[in-house]
């Protein structure tokens, strides 16, 4: 079964895809208020980060089932994906759990780390989208 030519299997990569702005978006109000000292940024921060990590939860439940389901050639690189996302994940909790402190006591922290999960959503992103464009091309 496909949606729109990509293996509903594989579908995990686009809801991997749609964590990424809203981890770029804690990031970004992170920033925020490192520079303004207004609460309600980490306030939004946390929220953004608790989104992206429902998505990328989502998305590593549905990886790992497809890994465990679906019969693949390429061994080496199987579980890529799935321990990229299990890093977000993990990332995410934590930066959930800095982001729950008062105030200024998640910095600096709360941007370092979501940082660290916007990068390892993105690597997780790249590594879904290229097997999504080398399947395409066999």
């Amino acid at each position: 079964m496909t949606v729109n030519g990509v293996p509903l299997w594989q579908m995990h990569t686009v809801v991997t895809v749609s964590s990424l702005p809203l981890f770029l978006g804690a990031l970004l109000t992170d920033w925020a208020y490192a520079s303004s000292y207004q609460i309600q940024w980490t306030n939004f921060a946390d929220w953004l980060n608790v989104g992206g990590l429902t998505l990328a939860g989502v998305a590593l439940a549905w990886a790992a089932v497809a890994e465990i389901v679906s019969p693949r050639r390429h061994a080496g690189r199987r579980w890529l994906d799935v321990a990229l996302l299990a890093v977000t994940v993990v990332l995410g909790i934590a930066n959930a759990f800095v982001h729950a402190k008062d105030g200024w006591a998640a910095m600096p922290a709360a941007p370092i780390l979501s940082m660290l999960v916007m990068v390892v959503a993105m690597a997780a992103s790249v590594v879904g989208l290229t097997r999504l464009g080398r399947r395409a091309h066999q």
